[in-house]
């Protein structure tokens, strides 16, 4: 069998590996084969098809379970790490930049800030103060079911305004804004990111944080500590009428206990919580917009990244609080 190739002109590697595979073929068949007419300057790469045709790949062995694992517990940390210094960076950036504009307030955005205002806050009050009716149902009733086997269901009336003043209504107030605004500030910088309006934005002298994220941490520092009072509010009336229903109580009886049980502290607990947990909710959500790249799959996976985040830093916050608060007897 003779292969004639004096009309070759251009040959590559994928084309002599065509070659040989037919020679291999008329080999096995019992035919001697013979190359002619093969220019001299693809030789080298002839030679070199036919001295590597047998070569074959080792495969790696396979990873144990343990290392598996362990890669990947060691990936997570490091990701969490640059996460946390990156974070704290952006930190750092905002609360500059923050100085700058109480330096000069004629650069503060009134309009974004009002309008983020109603967004963050008057338009969440019927969420909320549906959440919070139906929570002070649940621990009144709750409550009064557990207590009656001891013959103290007067005291559910503490046992809901206590724990709603000083725990439940920030704190359910705040991770509901972490699902509800947080991803929107993360969806819709990220959405400016992914178009380049941010780029423009910097491109005519804007600063991004200024404009985008300060009117965004101001609005929700202001709105959760007015959703935290509304949430309180309602759910004290929930967990009243629930308390008069299962306990029989009058409505005189119910606000005489109620202002028994009632303090300045409880109050004041869960409302020097409510900035707090707005600014961290306000930071991480404009930090993860600002991250965004790759389209409408970086805006969905960070928009989840940062209510994950935002409910996770709250979470270890009120915690923090309830130490300190525990420590100085508050």
């Amino acid at each position: 069998m003779r292969f004639d190739l004096s009309a070759v002109e251009r040959l590559d590697t994928a084309g002599v590996w065509l070659l040989q595979r037919a020679a291999e073929r008329c080999r096995k068949d019992g035919a001697e084969v013979e190359f002619s007419g093969l220019a001299e300057r693809f030789r080298p790469l002839f030679d070199l098809i036919a001295a590597n045709r047998e070569c074959t790949v080792t495969p790696e062995p396979p990873a144990s379970a343990v290392a598996i694992f362990l890669e990947r517990v060691g990936r997570g940390t490091i990701a969490a790490w640059q996460q946390t210094v990156a974070l704290t960076a952006f930190l750092g950036v905002a609360t500059v930049t923050g100085l700058r504009v109480l330096g000069h307030p004629r650069r503060l955005r009134l309009v974004s800030l009002v309008n983020q205002v109603e967004r963050t806050g008057f338009d969440a009050l019927p969420i909320v103060g549906l959440m919070s009716f139906l929570i002070g149902v649940v621990l009144a009733y709750q409550g009064a079911t557990q207590l009656r086997q001891f013959g103290a269901e007067i005291f559910t009336i503490d046992l809901m305004a206590i724990s709603i003043l000083r725990e439940i209504g920030v704190l359910l107030t705040a991770i509901m804004i972490a699902g509800r605004s947080g991803s929107a500030f993360t969806a819709e910088i990220g959405t400016m990111k992914v178009n380049e309006e941010i780029a423009a934005m910097e491109a005519i002298g804007l600063d991004p944080v200024e404009v985008l994220v300060l009117p965004r941490i101001s609005a929700l520092v202001i709105s959760l500590p007015i959703l935290t009072l509304f949430a309180d509010f309602v759910g004290m009336v929930g967990g009243g009428v629930m308390a008069l229903v299962s306990l029989d109580l009058t409505a005189t009886q119910f606000v005489g206990r109620l202002q028994d049980a009632l303090t300045l502290d409880h109050f004041l607990v869960g409302l020097v919580k409510a900035p707090v947990f707005a600014f961290l909710i306000a930071i991480v959500g404009c930090f993860e917009g600002l991250r965004v790249s790759g389209g409408a799959e970086g805006v969905g996976r960070l928009t989840t990244r940062s209510v994950v985040e935002s409910i996770f830093l709250v979470i270890v916050a009120d915690a923090a609080f309830s130490i300190v608060f525990s420590v100085i007897g508050v």
